[in-house]
This record gives structure tokens, sequence and C-alpha cells, in this order.
């Protein structure tokens, strides 16, 4: 019969495409991998991958296998962690998935918190952009995620936290800076910069160019937002940071100002997980406590009471 341990390593390359990267992902060498895959489709008397050539794919009816192997794999999460809960109370580990836009500078603010609030809680926080959070959360790979809304998806549940302000940077020596109340019109047809595609921000942030009159420059998308303050620093374009990011990376800094913008442009973020988590409870009183920290010391942002 075929294992687990084998099902996890299809699901791996179905993800990865690449023998050495999926090998990485479920950490065993890809000899490893390789002997533990065609042992799978000798188990099962068909063939899943298609091998040979420059690039890896899975057969219609691997795809198929994978499909259901993640689902079985899931279910097996599950038992595991009902069975914990049930005997133990919950003394194991959450998988936090978070965007490299959010996490880095929310974080530090929330996990010493849980820690004392839940000594026996040990905390696995992994980043991805926000188009992989919900379906690896829903594979099973996060219990939780923390993210930019929207997060759509019948199968899970959606709490959302608070509003954060989007505020505008620019260049030192931009013609807008040192005025006071800047608005709208004010950033008719400024060059803006974006993230790009792949994060909510990038969404948002077109959807605010074409509301501004704006011109969003999509032959300068940052790979991060540390990558669009350097950028914005040299004089290309302005750009949309969120309050929290701009409160831990800019600060006093000098290579960028930050514009008095009147105007409400913000992002919401919230909790997700799986309707049928059996720590439901847990997450809900997580998001309670991250309410909790943000109202206290968080003064950036608007707690949203779900």
């Amino acid at each position: 019969m075929p294992t687990l341990r084998q099902f996890s390593y299809l699901v791996a390359l179905e993800e990865e495409l690449h023998f050495r990267r999926a090998a990485e992902k479920v950490h065993v060498t890809q000899p490893t991998l390789s002997a533990q895959l065609q042992q799978l489709e000798k188990r099962l008397g068909a063939g899943l991958i298609e091998r040979g050539g420059s690039q890896v794919m899975l057969t219609p009816l691997g795809r198929e296998v994978a499909a259901r192997a993640r689902l079985i794999l899931r279910e097996v999460e599950e038992i595991k962690t009902r069975a914990a809960s049930s005997q133990h109370g919950f003394t194991g580990t959450v998988r936090i998935g978070v965007p490299p836009t959010l996490g880095p500078y929310l974080l530090p603010h929330i996990v010493p918190d849980l820690h004392s609030t839940y000594p026996q809680l040990k905390l696995y926080v992994r980043e991805s952009k926000p188009a992989d959070l919900q379906s690896r959360l829903l594979s099973g790979e996060y219990d939780l995620i923390v993210s930019p809304l929207p997060v759509v998806q019948a199968d899970l549940t959606v709490q959302r936290l608070f509003r954060e302000p989007l505020q505008v940077v620019t260049a030192p020596d931009h013609p807008l800076v040192g005025r006071k109340d800047i608005g709208r019109v004010d950033l008719r047809n400024e060059a803006v910069l974006a993230i790009e595609p792949g994060h909510h921000q990038h969404e948002q942030v077109s959807h605010i160019c074409d509301d501004f009159g704006a011109r969003l420059l999509r032959d300068y998308e940052g790979t991060s937002l540390d990558t669009l303050r350097l950028i914005v620093g040299m004089g290309v374009g302005i750009a949309f940071l969120p309050s929290l990011y701009v409160r831990s990376e800019i600060g006093a800094r000098g290579e960028v100002a930050v514009l008095d913008l009147n105007a409400n442009v913000y992002r919401q973020v919230g909790i997700a997980w799986r309707n049928r988590s059996v720590h439901t409870k847990l997450f809900n009183d997580i998001s309670e406590l991250i309410r909790k920290i943000a109202a206290e010391r968080l003064p950036e942002v608007s707690v949203i009471a779900d």
C-alpha cells in the first residue's frame, strides 16, 4: 500500500515541479524522493510522473492522485491535532502564514504576548505571497493566516482585525514635501510604484491610482517594501506604504519623506482558519489578543470589533 510519506513527496513534486526543490521542501535528499516516488508508481501499477526533458510534469493520473493525497494528508493532520487536543489540551505547534508586507512589522508586537499568554504554544511562522496563503491554509500547510483582506473562501472562517492606513512616501526633494493637507488632486499624474503582482497591495494601489488619476509604473514593480523604499528615494516615483512598515523601517530616516495626505486610504487586515479546525476557540482568543495589543500599542491602526 502507498504510504503517507510517499503521498507527501508526490504533493511536494506537484507544487514545485522540480525534484531538487521538492526534496528540499520535505527535507530529504533528491535520490530518496525519486526512489520513493518510483516505489509509489510501482505499488499503484501506473505512471504518475513524466520524466525526461527540462521540465518535470505529472501525468493526468498523477495530478488526480496528488489532489486526493493532499486531502488525505490534511485529514491525517486533523486527526493528530484532535487527538492531542482531547488528551492534553493544546500544547502543539500552530503554523501561521503571513505575507512579507505584513508579518515582519506586526508579529514582533504580537508574538511576545502570545508566548506569555500561551506558554505551551509553539509558533511556526512562514511568509508567503497572499495569493498562496489561502491555498496553503486549505491544504493544511498552515493552521492560521494573518493577511490583508479580502480572504474569500467558503471553507474558511475569516475575522477582521484592524484597518491600517497607507501613507505616501516620496524622495526628500519632491515638490510636495513640506506641504500640509495634501489631497487627491495633488497626486494627479504622479508616477506611483507598487509591489509586484501576487500581493493584495499591488491590486489596491492600482485601484488607488485609478481613483486619484495617478500613473502606476509597471516597469518598476518592487519585490519587497524595502525595494520600493529604495526606488522612491532615487526619485523614480512615489509609493503608498503601510503605516506599520513606515513606523518600523522609515521613522527618522532621511532617504524618503512621508507626506501628510488628507485622504482616507487604508488596508484591512484579518485572520483566517479552516472551518473544521479543532482549535477554533484558541484562534478566536488569538484574534481578540491581537485586537487588544493593536488598540494598546499600535496607534496607527483602527481596531475592528468583528
